[in-house]
């Protein structure tokens, strides 16, 4: 006879099944029975609400339009788009407006829990279009419509960008006037640090509390560095949202391109027409669950409602603070013994997914990595990706397919895909390299691969060292040598386009010219023209080793002092060379100097 135990291990069982299904099967509910809880991808929980009868009250309807992006609009909040211009040459430059729009808010998210809500903004721009000619366009956003919502202080911040920009904000708190602003300048862009909002390139400055309508915009100036950057902006907005680049400050409205659809604002709400109870007094009526408590709002008037402890959800629902589950063991493992008279016991071990794990507390795509057996349960034949309540699987690029059991199959032929691949790699590296921005800088080609591939080849080697090779060959009908390196240092990667920029910049009879680069390698290419009696020390002690006169020594000397000259106090940015050597100076056919490798 066939015994059969079970044995269940890793959790002790305390709630009843049947109430765990519901809860992990259930999701929980944001908003009133019968309200749209969604406007697009856009969550929208009571109070707030998109139909009559589904918002608290007038101060907290939202509009939803599917046909526009976003599609959820805050309806008591309004922003004003201006655009106009002003001459930077004048001594006391006065803007001229040319138009002005009213325009309703884009509702981005909305916490509950924090009394917050996300909307966007314009960012507000100064571009020079030429030396005098300044074009501006400025945003103001209103909060004088509304009762419900206040600019958090905390949560956001003025933000300028450009390479010269006094940013500033105006507006009115209580009544009062406000304004704040920040600066921020460089001279050379190798002094700018993407990340760091400091004052080269980018600059932020605090608000008030209180503030109801915000205008972000610049001082007028002159530019004189208007072709390589041409705008300045200035916004408010999330003060953890921003990441500043350098490749913000190149071409023209750069970052209102970057950001079209604005920059994220945070908004305190509450509600206002009333405060919280006495201690033993009824909740006021807008904490409708049992299990929720009130609190006085930290930014402005009236209250919030909040969950007691122990419990999550939306208080201000009926029922909508529910028990919060706390339960971190993802799996539960079973033990089966098989016994029988004749044999000996038998041990099937089983991992199952933890039935009292409620929906949305599951990382599938973490369990399909740390745990293989579950991934029969959690299927994906492609790159799986979490998400609240789920998880999605998606192909690789070029594969496509229709459901997660379904294996993902080419869009393209095998011969398109590999070349598609490839270039979508090629376009990585030149993106990584800096491509957007030297792309832009006049004075530096930027070669295809493709164009080097045939010079890049070993029969074409003339130079061999610890960082690469120097190869030479004939481009677009002018001899080059091609600088190819072998490694990089990885925490430099990011200053390379400044560096090159410094160095297309530097222009004398005296240094090896750069010509371009090659930027769709891992490793970037380095083009310069051909200097043909090769370095000074192969005349001296190497293969070409020959005899130089007093007069052509002297030349030799002076010439590379005239180039280091230069590098150090002729150049927008003091270039020191730190390695001159006889092999870092090369010779042209009339054994004129010309210095390289710096």
């Amino acid at each position: 006879m066939l015994h059969l135990h079970l044995h269940l291990a890793a959790v002790a069982v305390v709630l009843s099944m049947s109430c765990a299904t519901a809860a992990a099967d259930q999701r929980r509910p944001i908003t009133l029975p019968g309200c749209p809880d969604k406007c697009g991808n856009i969550s929208i929980p009571y109070p707030f609400g998109t139909k009559a009868g589904c918002y608290f009250d007038d101060t907290f309807s939202v509009t939803c339009n599917l046909s526009t992006t976003p599609p959820a609009t805050l309806n008591d909040l309004l922003t004003l788009k201006g655009s106009g211009y002003y001459f930077g040459d004048q001594a006391n430059p006065v803007g001229v407006r040319t138009s002005r729009s009213w325009w309703t808010v884009d509702l981005v998210d909305v916490d509950v829990a924090r009394g917050e809500a996300r909307v966007s903004m314009p960012v507000s721009s100064d571009c020079s279009v030429n030396e005098s000619y300044h074009e501006l366009n400025i945003a103001t956003m209103s909060l004088n419509f509304s009762t419900t919502f206040l600019l958090s202080a905390a949560r956001n911040v003025l933000v300028g960008v450009g390479q010269s920009v006094r940013a500033r904000v105006d507006g009115d708190t209580s009544g009062t006037n406000y304004s704040a602003a920040c600066n921020s300048l460089f001279d050379t862009p190798a002094v700018v640090r993407d990340g760091l909002c400091a004052g080269l390139g980018c600059c932020q400055a605090e608000l008030a509390p209180g503030l109801v309508d915000v205008t972000p915009g610049m001082y007028h100036q002159s530019n004189g560095m208007w072709k390589p950057f041409p705008c300045t902006y200035s916004m408010v907005a999330d003060r953890s949202w921003y990441k500043f680049s350098l490749q913000d400050l190149y071409g023209y409205r750069a970052l209102d391109k970057r950001f079209a659809e604005g920059a994220p604002v945070v908004l305190d709400w509450a509600i206002r027409n009333g405060s919280c109870s006495a201690e033993g007094e009824p909740l006021p009526m807008a904490c409708r669950s049992d299990n929720s408590r009130c609190v006085n709002a930290t930014s402005g008037y009236g209250y919030l409602c909040k969950c007691k402890d122990g419990f999550d959800g939306n208080p201000y629902i009926p029922d909508g603070c529910q028990v919060q589950i706390n339960i971190f063991v993802q799996t539960v493992q079973i033990s089966i013994w098989a016994t029988g008279s004749t044999s000996k016991g038998v041990r099937l071990i089983v991992k199952l997914p933890n039935p009292f794990m409620p929906l949305g507390y599951i990382d599938e795509c973490a369990l399909r990595q740390t745990q293989p057996e579950l991934r029969d349960l959690y299927p994906c034949l492609g790159i799986c990706k979490n998400k609240i309540g789920g998880y999605d699987c998606q192909c690789k690029f070029g594969m496509k397919r229709h459901g997660k059991n379904e294996t993902c199959t080419p869009v393209f032929p095998i011969p398109a895909l590999v070349a598609i691949l490839g270039e979508e790699k090629d376009k990585d590296f030149f993106i990584k390299n800096g491509g957007p921005i030297l792309e832009k800088v006049n004075n530096i080609k930027i070669f295809k691969k493709e164009e080097l591939k045939a010079i890049i080849e070993p029969c074409n080697v003339i130079g061999k060292c610890g960082f690469g090779e120097v190869y030479k060959g004939l481009l677009q009908n002018q001899l080059v040598s091609i600088k190819k390196s072998i490694n990089v240092d990885k925490s430099q990667e990011k200053q390379f386009a400044n560096e090159i920029i410094i160095q297309s910049q530097v222009i004398h009879k005296n240094i090896v010219k750069l010509i371009g680069c090659c930027l769709e390698v891992d490793i970037p290419m380095l083009v310069y023209e051909f200097v043909p009696q090769g370095s000074l020390h192969d005349i001296l002690h190497g293969s070409k080793k020959m005899s130089l006169s007093l007069g052509t020594r002297l030349n030799i000397a002076a010439g590379a002092a005239k180039g280091l000259s230069y590098m150090h106090s002729k150049t927008s940015t003091t270039i020191l060379h730190g390695d001159i050597n006889p092999g870092n100076i090369l010779l042209d056919d009339n054994f004129d100097p010309k210095i390289s490798d710096f």
